[in-house]
């Protein structure tokens, strides 16, 4: 049965149904970066080079597939919140036709521009063999990749985020032993890599459809349900494509810091990386309350209960806002030996806890965004999140960092700010927006 997220405390609903996205979230952080662990202890950096950027790339994809997903998760909410269980199972039909059109799609274009891609990424020749492997077997597995995040929003749309939890966790067990076994054992290199990969998700795949066949979740789809509808689809389009494109531009913003990183200097380009990978775990909370917002928000909003919608976003704030106020401060007296955690170079240290010190702060003020941004995409308004977040990197973000290791070519600490100034930045807007559309006129609140 799908889960009621409309009575109770929200309070309550909402640190229920959020951790386990971040238990998630953690769990698919940490098998990424086991994989890059296996392969750096059984092979050279040439093949931990292959391996790394074909999995970023591999990051970026997902991301844009999740953020398209949030369209199908926000629709389920509302029409669970309605108690509309027809109008549920039409969602997930149509969300079926619809990603695996797009799974096949994206599967056949990236194959063919391949050779571009690795152009683009300045693979190392050294690197190129294996990295072209290791992403010919993940495209041809996006099918898959894709189905598995797809599960995941129905049944986080139905209120449930704990059992897309457990594929999770059965998915990264089965992709660190079959690494141990393709990498370690039969020495196959990034091909190991990739075969784990995607073996670990159509587990999870198969998984979460014996879950479905036997959990009686009040729904019953037909072949009738997978029949388009041009309304549907354009609504669930609307809400996904503006958070997948915006989840995919911030996703580049990342590259091109990193690349301004890396004309700097080896130490530099290290010590940016490093604290990347560390604040990518610290954002975990934020991007948790995130999809915690738009999923038990849209079930409220459903219900016509805008009063509990706008509960849970208050107190999501208030929730992210004072973990990132914790983390913050207490970066400031342990920067340098977390950073140490990932690296013995003295320079890469101290750069490395300069980052780190200004970085941190984003957790606070991107919070605030997140949470707002889930917000929005709970009344089908995601283009607002789009607006801020592009504003934020085109105005700030970038043009910040490449300021910054300018005028202060011997210390990273002004550059790590750039990162919170552009969240402070998005968090203005966000509190703008809602102001003047939600606050002023409750009429767009109302799902039309």
């Amino acid at each position: 049965m799908a889960l009621n997220l409309t009575e109770g405390s929200v309070w309550k609903n909402l640190i229920r149904f959020s951790l386990p996205f971040f238990l998630s979230y953690f769990l698919q952080t940490l098998y990424g970066l086991a994989d890059l662990f296996i392969v750096g202890l059984y092979n050279g950096a040439d093949i931990t080079t292959a391996v790394s950027v074909g999995s970023q790339i591999m990051h970026m994809i997902t991301v844009i597939v999740v953020g398209l997903a949030m369209g199908c998760t926000v629709l389920i909410s509302q029409a669970v919140g309605a108690r509309q269980m027809k109008r549920v199972s039409h969602t997930i039909g149509n969300t079926i036709t619809l990603f695996l059109g797009i799974s096949i799609a994206m599967c056949v274009l990236l194959i063919a521009l391949l050779h571009p891609i690795m152009q683009v990424m300045s693979v190392p020749p050294e690197s190129l063999a294996q990295t072209q492997a290791y992403l010919t077997i993940c495209f041809l597995g996006i099918p898959v990749i894709t189905a598995y995040n797809i599960l995941s929003a129905v049944f986080r749309g139905l209120g449930d985020s704990r059992t897309p939890m457990y594929f999770v966790a059965a998915a990264c067990a089965i992709n660190i032993l079959l690494d141990y076994v393709l990498i370690g054992v039969f020495q196959m290199q990034a091909i190991g890599a990739a075969l784990a990969t995607v073996f670990a998700q159509t587990c999870s795949v198969i998984f979460a459809c014996v879950v479905i066949a036997r959990k009686d979740m009040g729904i019953h789809l037909s072949v009738r349900h997978l029949v388009p509808e041009k309304k549907l689809i354009g609504s669930m389009l609307q809400i996904g494509f503006p958070v997948a494109l915006q989840d995919g531009l911030v996703q580049v913003s990342f590259l091109v810091i990193t690349v301004i990183a890396n004309m700097r200097g080896v130490e530099i380009a290290a010590a940016v990386g490093i604290v990347e990978k560390i604040i990518s775990i610290l954002f975990l909370v934020p991007s948790s309350m995130l999809s915690a917002v738009s999923a038990i928000s849209a079930q409220n909003i459903g219900a016509g209960l805008h009063q509990r919608a706008l509960d849970t976003l208050k107190y999501s704030i208030m929730i992210t806002v004072g973990f990132g106020f914790v983390i913050s401060v207490i970066i400031q007296f342990i920067s340098e030996p977390v950073v140490g955690l990932f690296t013995r170079d003295t320079a890469v240290i101290v750069y490395g806890g300069q980052y780190l010190r200004s970085y941190a702060s984003d957790c606070m003020f991107a919070g605030i965004h997140f949470c707002f941004s889930g917000y929005f995409c709970a009344y089908e308004k995601s283009i607002f999140s789009f607006i801020h977040n592009i504003a934020s990197i085109l105005l700030v973000r970038i043009p910040g960092a490449y300021l910054a290791s300018i005028w202060f070519p011997d210390t990273l600490f002004p550059m790590g700010i750039a990162a919170p100034a552009g969240s402070a930045l998005s968090a203005l807007i966000c509190a703008g927006i809602y102001w003047k559309v939600f606050r002023q006129d409750r009429r767009i609140c109302q799902k039309e």
